[in-house]
């Protein structure tokens, strides 16, 4: 039996480096570099630093 295929894309959790543990989760592809954006983080109102966190899987 052949092994399963690796997925193009992961499962990424970009964190709030406001630290009010706000986060999004986002696709990319897998052999994408690491994610960091300037989103907007709703409990300090303001557009902060999001940083990737990897995604618990199994």
């Amino acid at each position: 039996m052949a092994k399963k295929a690796k997925s193009r894309t992961v499962m990424v959790r970009l964190l709030s480096m406001a630290m009010t543990g706000y986060f999004r989760s986002m696709m990319r592809p897998r052999q994408h570099r690491p994610l960091s954006m300037l989103k907007y983080d709703p409990i300090v109102r303001k557009k902060v630093l999001f940083l990737e966190q990897k995604r618990g899987g199994k």
